[in-house]
C-alpha cells in the first residue's frame, strides 16, 4: 500500500500521496469554511496521507504534525458537537484578548523551540520555516476545533509560508493546493465573521456552565 502511495499515478511528476492528499485537503477546508462537521473524518484520512508525503519529502516536523492534529480532529470533533452550553453544538466565537495574548507568546516559545530541535536533532533543510509553520498550523487547528475566527488568520499566515516552501521541496501539486487553501481560508474568514456577528451573547454564568 505504502509503496503505491509513494508511485506516481499515470507517469505523472508526483504521488498518489500527493493527489489523494490534495484532493481530501481541499475537501477538509471547503467542510470548515461551511461549518460542517464532516470536516474532522476527512481531515483525519488527510492527515493519513501527508504523514507518509511530508516524512518523504524530509519535512520531519510537518510530518509528526500530522499526528498532533490527528489528536486535535477528534478533540474537535467532540467540541463541534458537544462543546456549547448545556452539551449543544458549539457556537462561532472569537478570541479574548487574554486569549490572544497566550497564542501570541506560543507562537513565539514554540517557534524557539522546535527551531533548536530540528536544527540540532534532524536532516531539516528549513528548520525555522518548518518550526513557524508547524507552530501556525497547531494555533489554527486548536482554534478551529473552538471555532474561533481568528484560526483563518493563523492558516493563511501558515499558508502564505508554506505555498514557496513545498515548491522549494518540489512538491508542486502541494503547493499549488495551498493557493487553492489561501483562497478557501478568505471565504471562511468571511463566512465564520458573519456568523459570529449573529451569534447571540452568551451570559457569563451560563458559558462557564457549559464548558465546567
Amino acid at each position: 500500500m505504502i509503496d503505491w502511495l509513494n508511485s506516481p499515478p499515470f507517469g505523472a511528476p508526483t504521488t498518489w500521496a500527493e493527489v489523494l492528499g490534495f484532493a481530501t485537503g481541499a475537501l477538509c477546508v471547503l467542510l470548515v469554511a461551511r461549518r460542517n462537521i464532516v470536516n474532522w473524518p476527512v481531515g483525519i484520512a488527510n492527515n493519513l496521507l501527508w504523514i507518509l508525503l511530508f516524512a518523504t519529502a524530509g519535512l520531519y516536523a510537518d510530518s509528526a504534525l500530522q499526528v498532533v492534529y490527528i489528536a486535535l480532529a477528534l478533540y474537535g470533533w467532540w467540541q463541534w458537537r458537544y462543546g456549547g452550553v448545556g452539551r449543544r453544538p458549539l457556537p462561532v466565537s472569537t478570541l479574548t484578548p487574554t486569549e490572544w495574548v497566550v497564542l501570541a507568546g506560543a507562537l513565539l516559545a514554540g517557534t524557539a523551540a522546535i527551531t533548536f530541535v530540528l536544527d540540532r536533532l534532524t536532516g531539516s533543510t528549513v528548520p525555522f520555516w518548518d518550526a513557524i509553520t508547524t507552530v501556525l498550523s497547531l494555533l489554527a487547528t486548536y482554534g478551529q476545533s473552538r471555532k474561533k475566527v481568528e484560526s483563518w488568520y493563523f492558516w493563511i499566515a501558515a499558508d502564505l509560508i508554506y505555498i514557496p516552501l513545498y515548491q522549494a521541496k518540489g512538491l508542486t501539486l502541494t503547493a499549488i493546493l495551498y493557493v487553492v487553501f489561501l483562497g478557501l481560508c478568505l471565504y471562511g474568514l468571511v463566512g465564520w465573521r458573519r456568523e459570529a456577528d449573529r451569534e447571540p451573547a452568551v451570559p457569563a454564568d451560563l458559558a462557564l456552565a457549559g464548558s465546567a
